[in-house]
């Protein structure tokens, strides 16, 4: 059995624009739903939400047999979370709250194999397709796909370093922790929230570092897209699932 392949991770080498939608909803049935919607990626947050690495690998699960790349968010940049996430099969992570260099570089480490990292080896994870994938060990760094999430005006400080680190494969802009760092919690439409994400798209367009962003409102979205971010989280499950409902009880009421 081959190491089946990331299409997410080929996507962004090549620079093609990927589109998704974050999850926070812990059932199976909503990510096979949106699986099956066209988005190119699906992120499984674990980090603002009760779900535990047995339940994320059971979402990967149900989105893996559809053209989609499921991205799984643990909930801290730790060795063991990340591990047991690789273990039990996600190719992409990405790492919240990443504030310096030195902090990259764990990340990196905890994703790959002695000697060129941390991550503790195992014959027999569901990674491996139980043993299936011949020399699983040496070679899945190939299709793992480590993205970095910059949430803080420090962190963006530190941008350019991060950015010259092997083994990053793209950075993420988070909107709501950047603005409350900028003193504008709970307001990450603030003018001055929106210039600073707009300059650090561009500047890691610039270092050829492909960008990640999430919003809901479509115009910050659009905006991030403009200024170069190649993947683009476009609306959340429970805000999709939220404005729905909300929508359809007031055409009724």
């Amino acid at each position: 059995m081959d190491l089946p392949k990331n299409r997410f991770k080929a996507a962004l080498k090549a620079g093609q624009r990927q589109i998704g939608v974050w999850c926070s909803i812990p059932d199976p049935n909503s990510i096979e739903l949106l699986a099956n919607c066209g988005y190119d990626w699906l992120l499984i947050d674990t980090e603002h939400t009760p779900i535990e690495s047995t339940e994320a690998v059971a979402l990967l699960r149900a989105a893996e047999p559809y053209p989609t790349t499921p991205i799984v968010r643990p909930g801290w940049n730790d060795m063991v979370d990340i591990k047991r996430l690789l273990d039990g099969g996600a190719q992409s992570l990405l790492i919240p709250y990443v504030q310096s260099a030195d902090e990259a570089r764990a990340a990196v480490a905890a994703v790959r194999y002695p000697p060129r990292g941390m991550r503790g080896v195992s014959g027999l994870s569901r990674a491996s397709r139980f043993g299936a994938i011949k020399d699983y060990n040496i070679r899945a760094e190939e299709e793992i796909c480590l993205l970095l999430q910059l949430e803080t005006l420090e962190a963006i400080e530190h941008l350019d370093e991060i950015c010259t680190i092997d083994g990053v494969d793209g950075v993420f802009i988070g909107p709501a922790d950047l603005a409350a760092s900028m003193g504008h919690l709970g307001n990450a439409g603030h003018p001055e929230v929106r210039a600073k994400i707009v300059e650090t798209i561009q500047r890691l367009t610039a270092a050829g570092m492909p960008a990640g962003f999430l919003s809901a409102d479509q115009e910050m979205a659009r905006a991030a897209a403009d200024a170069g971010a190649l993947f683009v989280a476009v609306d959340l499950d429970t805000a999709l699932l939220r404005r729905s409902a909300v929508a359809r009880r007031e055409e009724w009421r």
